[in-house]
């Protein structure tokens, strides 16, 4: 809503927040990096008249510039302590909900991190924490340094590699799966062929599955896709979102939009129960890495 896709317009995003609490969605997340800073704003100026009826998830440990230049990662104890303060300060809350490590830092140990993060909680000023795109090892040292209740990481057909080791750690370690990008950035919902109708400055246009030959061919994989939506009178996106939903029984499925109609059309998603047929079809359609072109241009980001 704030940066990254197409554009600003809070009128719209404002309504499309309204829309989901009067439905009855209670999670909100959000990151200190994402504007920078402007989105916590953004969200705390329109949560704020019901703070008590919603969880307020919020990150730190990527670092930019006021001006949006990207700085690095920081897991340093006293930048934790002071994300948290100012995020609080930009949320206009008391207390965050769920408060992530949005990348591990490789020069910091992240039981040095994770530990700061537990001072928190002690202290009153976090409920729960988390780690975001986090590797094994990682969530192991975590965990011993401080209880973690929940672990971010992107999910969806095209990229079910969390399946192999972190679906088993996290069931074994009782910490939430939260599935970020359930429609690998909109590529699920079919209705991008093309970054010619993206705007100029949207995200994707530099997104390696969105570029060139890989995007061609992560498109014709759509097709069973397709099929299966058009049984069940449901859009392909509807779909992807219930395949997610039932595939992480004991999770979270965290959409991102702007829009009261993709809100309207996700939402209904939730009462769409795939066959185990067509679970099975879609996993055979879908197999870990099938997905053209990675994630992220830099993947060096992410931990390993």
């Amino acid at each position: 809503m704030s940066e990254f896709y197409s554009g600003r317009d809070d009128a719209a995003s404002i309504a499309t927040i309204h829309t989901a609490i009067e439905s009855g969605i209670t999670m909100f997340d959000t990151a200190d990096m994402y504007g920078p800073y402007k989105n916590e704003e953004f969200l705390g100026q329109c949560l704020a008249p019901y703070r008590s009826q919603v969880t307020i998830a919020t990150k730190f440990g990527y670092v930019r510039a006021p001006d949006g230049s990207r700085l690095g990662l920081n897991g340093r104890p006293e930048y934790v302590r002071a994300s948290c303060d100012a995020s609080l300060r930009r949320l206009r809350i008391d207390i965050i909900d769920l408060y992530y490590l949005h990348r591990v830092d490789p020069d910091v140990p992240i039981d040095e991190t994770v530990g700061a993060m537990g001072e928190l909680v002690a202290s009153g000023k976090v409920r729960q924490l988390g780690l975001s795109e986090a590797a094994p090892h990682s969530i192991r040292r975590a965990h011993a340094a401080a209880p973690i209740a929940a672990l971010q990481t992107e999910y969806s057909l095209l990229s079910r590699e969390p399946e192999r080791e972190l679906f088993p750690l996290a069931r074994a370690l009782g910490i939430t799966f939260v599935a970020y990008a359930p429609l690998a950035r909109g590529l699920l919902t079919g209705r991008y062929s093309t970054t010619d109708t993206l705007p100029p400055d949207d995200y994707r246009r530099s997104t390696p599955r969105f570029q060139g030959e890989n995007l061609r061919r992560n498109v014709t994989l759509l097709e069973g896709l397709q099929h299966i939506a058009a049984r069940y009178d449901a859009t392909p996106a509807q779909v992807a979102l219930a395949w997610v939903r039932q595939s992480i029984a004991n999770g979270v499925t965290l959409i991102g939009t702007t829009r009261r109609e993709h809100l309207i059309e996700n939402i209904a998603a939730a009462s769409l129960v795939l066959s185990d047929g067509d679970m099975a079809a879609l996993d055979a359609a879908f197999p870990i890495g099938v997905a053209h072109g990675e994630r992220y241009p830099d993947m060096s980001r992410v931990d390993r």
